[in-house]
């Protein structure tokens, strides 16, 4: 799953992104809203923590475009501690739940996992590609009753492939998604993870799932 934190205290961006990180999403941060806007309405991301102060665009003003550009990503609103008025604001204004400041890690997650839990009506929560499963919210692979234990870049790959079955994805399309928009990832980089995947996901069953399509991208497919 990918997130998108927009926070203007740095080292609060950078630690809320470490902690998600280790929970095995990828994070993108922007550390102004005018930055923040153009990626919340630019990208697809799976959740949106949004603190209301902030630079350039202020959340508020976030939540409202994002809203109005039809985006239904789930949005949580970080707050001053005892400021009642801007949780009231920012539910009033699209986001579907707030965290005050400050918080621990542990609430975080929990709430992230919550709002993942609300899944756009076109998007199933568990994925499925013949007998192969993956359910984003709880991390768990499955192919023909046998559990796959993953990477964390190996699980965001096989995700975003398994939202786009029947689909030739480029190598592109998945740094874009997998890895922070700063990082400078090289196409043999995505190659060697998904061949680490392949080896994990078909090489001991009988049908292959995961395709290359030469000069595009790759495929997965029942």
């Amino acid at each position: 799953m990918k997130i998108l934190v927009i926070e203007d205290e740095i080292k609060l961006a950078n630690a809320i992104r470490r902690a998600l990180e280790l929970q095995k999403y990828t994070v993108d941060v922007a550390y102004n809203g005018t930055n923040g806007l153009d990626l919340a309405t630019g990208e697809k991301f799976d959740v949106i923590i949004l603190d209301i102060m902030l630079p350039g665009t202020d959340g508020l003003e976030i939540c409202r475009q994002v809203r109005r550009e039809k985006i239904h990503t789930p949005i949580l609103v970080l707050t001053a501690k005892g400021q009642v008025s801007d949780r009231v604001a920012g539910l009033d204004n699209g986001a579907d739940d707030y965290l005050v400041k400050p918080f621990s890690f542990e609430e975080l997650f929990a709430r992230v996992r919550a709002l993942t839990r609300r899944p756009p009506l076109t998007e199933a929560t568990v994925l499925q590609v013949g007998d192969l499963t993956l359910d984003p919210v709880n991390f768990h692979v499955r192919r023909a009753n046998k559990e796959i234990y993953l990477s964390t870049k190996e699980f965001a790959i096989l995700e975003y492939l398994m939202r786009h079955k029947n689909n030739v994805i480029s190598k592109e399309k998945i740094v874009e998604y997998v890895w922070n928009y700063e990082a400078d990832v090289l196409p043999s980089t995505v190659e060697v993870h998904v061949k680490h995947l392949r080896d994990k996901i078909d090489r001991s069953f009988h049908k292959q799932l995961i395709h290359t399509v030469r000069g595009f991208g790759y495929e997965i497919r029942g």
